[in-house]
């Protein structure tokens, strides 16, 4: 399955101060702009720009909700392994 056809994504961003936000949406590319913008989460508007390091696809919202919960309670060291070998932009026109 192509991660930029599934209908939900769980999206980790690396910020300009070098600290992860993870999020969901059903719009990757929408969202990581309306970040970039500073009309994105109020986490992210004092750090632009951001980077797209990690996404998974999820056919349902609640598995997408529960899997960005899961990873928002991952430590830093946890999310650097998660995103490790992430190549988020290849799928994304961003």
């Amino acid at each position: 399955m192509t991660t930029a056809r599934s209908p939900y994504h769980v999206y980790v961003l690396r910020c300009s101060d070098n600290t992860f936000y993870t999020g969901y949406t059903t719009d990757v590319e929408r969202r990581v702009r309306e970040h970039d913008a500073g009309d994105g989460a109020k986490y992210t508007r004092g750090r632009t720009p951001v980077e797209l390091i990690h996404v998974e696809p999820f056919d349902s919202q609640s598995a997408a909700m529960s899997r960005e919960y899961e990873i928002k309670q991952y430590s830093r060291a946890e999310k650097e392994r998660l995103v490790e070998s992430s190549d988020a932009e290849a799928d994304f026109d961003i």
